[in-house]
C-alpha cells in the first residue's frame, strides 16, 4: 500500500514522522459508467477549454481561485507552497478530548498513520498507548491536497488513525427539519420502543455483507450468459401505513424474537411474545379478573349480612332483669320449629322453660309488692 502523504505528528516537543495511507477503498463500492443508450458507447468527461472550445491535456490543467465577483485568479504549486502555514508539513495536536465530544457529522475520510522510519517507532507507540489508556483523542490541523483541514487522531488496535473533520461552518443548521407542530409521545410507547431496541441484539456477519453488490454482479453475469438472473427468495417487508403505533411496536418485538428462535408457536398464538396479552387473550383475561372481583364482593356482602343478623341477638342477651327473661322467652319461641322436629323430648324441655319463665315473673312481682308495702309502713 502506497502512502498518499507524509508529514510529522507533533506531540508537545515530541515529533513523529508519519506516512498517511487511505483507510477506505472507493473502488470497492458499486459504480457505473455513462453510456450512449443508442449504441452502448462510453460517454466520457473530457476537459474542454471554455474560451477555445478545444480539449485540454492533463499537463495543461492548473488551479484557479474564483472570487465573489466571478474573477478567476490562477495559482501555481509554488504559490501554495509559499503559504505561511505551519500545518503544511506538520500536524500539531492542539487538544485531547473525549471521543464522544466530536460531532459525528464532522467526521470525514480516514487515513492510517504509520511510523515513517525506525526512529519514529518508539514515540509512535508511546503516543498510541498513552491515548489508549487515557481514553482521549487528539485534535489538530493539517494541510492536505492544497487545503487546511481539522483532523482527529485516535488509536485503533495497534495503529493510529487520522480522521479528517469538517469545519463547524460546513455543518448546515437544522432549520426546517423539525416537525411544524409539537409531537407528544406517551411513556408506554417509549417503554415499548425500548423493549424493541433490546430485542434487536448485535450485528451479525450477514448484516454487514454487501448484498446489493452481489445481486448486481448476478444481473451482469446473467446478461452476459443470456439467461434470467437467479436470486434467493427473501421475506417481503410489511407494506401499508401503520395507524396503531403501539400494536406495531409489539408486533416488531415478536418478529425480532421469532427471527432469533426465541418465540414458540404457543406464545405467538396467544400473543404473549412481548409479555402482554393481546386480542382475544386480553379479553378473556379481563373477563376472568372482573368475575373474580364480583365473586369476592358477593362473599363480603353475604358475610356482612350474617354478622348483622347475629348482632341484635347478642345485644339483647346482654340485658338484665325482666329484659333478660323476655330475651330468653323470645329465643325459645324462635326455636319452636327446630324443637318440634326433634320430638317430644324437645317439646317437654320447651314447656319446662316456659313454666320457669312464668314463675320468675311471679316471684319478681311479689318482691316488688313486698318492697312497696315496707316502704309505705
Amino acid at each position: 500500500m502506497r502512502p498518499t502523504a507524509k508529514f510529522s505528528l507533533s506531540f508537545g516537543l515530541v515529533t513523529i514522522p508519519v506516512a498517511a495511507y487511505n483507510a477506505t477503498d472507493a473502488a470497492a463500492s458499486v459504480s457505473f459508467v455513462r453510456i450512449h443508450t443508442a449504441d452502448g458507447g462510453r460517454v466520457r468527461n473530457q476537459p474542454v477549454c471554455s474560451l477555445e472550445g478545444t480539449e485540454v491535456s492533463p499537463d495543461e490543467i492548473g488551479r484557479g481561485y474564483r472570487t465573489d465577483d466571478g474573477t478567476i485568479v490562477p495559482l501555481t504549486d509554488d504559490d501554495l507552497d509559499a503559504l505561511p502555514l505551519p500545518t503544511a508539513r506538520t500536524l500539531t495536536i492542539l487538544a485531547f478530548v473525549a471521543g464522544g465530544d466530536i460531532d459525528p457529522l464532522q467526521i470525514g475520510k480516514g487515513y492510517y498513520l504509520g511510523a515513517d522510519g525506525p526512529a519514529a517507532a518508539k514515540p509512535y507507540a508511546l503516543l498510541r498507548d498513552a491515548m489508549e489508556r487515557h481514553r482521549r483523542v487528539g485534535l489538530g490541523k493539517i494541510a492536505l491536497h492544497g487545503r487546511e483541514t481539522l483532523a482527529m487522531i485516535r488509536p485503533v488496535e495497534d495503529v493510529l488513525v487520522m480522521q479528517v473533520l469538517l469545519w463547524p461552518h460546513q455543518i448546515r443548521p437544522m432549520t426546517g427539519v423539525l416537525p411544524d407542530r409539537e409531537v407528544k409521545v406517551a411513556a408506554a410507547e417509549v417503554r415499548a420502543a425500548e423493549t424493541l431496541m433490546d430485542s434487536f441484539g448485535g450485528l451479525s456477519e450477514e448484516d454487514v455483507h454487501d448484498h446489493y453488490r452481489e445481486a448486481l454482479e448476478e444481473i451482469v453475469a446473467a446478461k452476459l450468459a443470456h439467461r434470467e438472473p437467479e436470486f434467493e427468495a427473501g421475506e417481503e417487508p410489511p407494506a401499508g401505513r401503520v395507524m396503531d403505533l403501539m400494536a406495531a411496536l409489539q408486533d416488531s418485538v415478536r418478529a425480532a424474537k421469532r427471527a432469533r428462535g426465541e418465540l414458540d408457536e404457543a406464545a405467538e398464538a396467544d400473543g404473549s411474545g412481548d409479555g402482554r396479552p393481546t386480542g382475544r387473550t386480553a379479553t378473556r383475561t379481563a373477563a376472568r379478573k372482573t368475575a373474580s372481583r364480583k365473586t369476592a364482593a358477593a362473599g363480603k356482602t353475604a358475610a356482612a349480612g350474617k354478622t348483622a343478623r347475629r348482632k341484635p341477638a347478642k345485644a339483647t342477651a346482654a340485658g338484665t332483669g325482666t329484659g333478660a327473661g323476655t330475651a330468653k322467652a323470645g329465643s325459645t319461641a324462635g326455636k319452636k320449629t327446630t324443637a318440634a322436629a326433634k320430638g317430644s323430648g324437645a317439646q317437654k324441655a320447651a314447656g319446662t322453660t316456659r313454666k320457669t319463665a312464668g314463675t320468675a315473673r311471679k316471684t319478681a312481682a311479689a318482691k316488688g309488692a313486698t318492697g312497696r308495702g315496707r316502704k309505705a309502713g
